[in-house]
């Protein structure tokens, strides 16, 4: 079975949360990984995703850094209460 990881810096302009997470995390630039299996037995190539990761600055830690699990939905939809805000403080200028 085939597995690759995609790599990508998400920014954030605004605090968020994701589920999953119990605090909120700061503005700034995370690296979000997301591993995919290849669906075997077909004609073309297809991958499913198996697991997204997101690092961000560790809890108790000052200046560490830690990978957590989360899911894609929830990292879709703190991507758009993002973009939500961004274009609520546009607005108001």
């Amino acid at each position: 079975m085939s597995i690759r990881s995609r790599r990508e810096t998400i920014t954030f302009r605004h605090p968020f949360c994701i589920r999953g997470i119990a605090r909120e995390l700061p503005a700034g630039a995370y690296e979000v990984v997301t591993d995919e299996e290849m669906i075997e037995g077909l004609s073309f190539a297809c991958w499913r995703r198996i697991a997204t990761l997101i690092t961000v600055p560790a809890e108790r830690a000052r200046g560490t850094m830690e990978m957590l699990s989360i899911g894609s939905v929830d990292l879709a939809d703190a991507q758009a209460a993002d973009a939500q805000a961004q274009d609520a403080s546009v607005g108001h200028d």
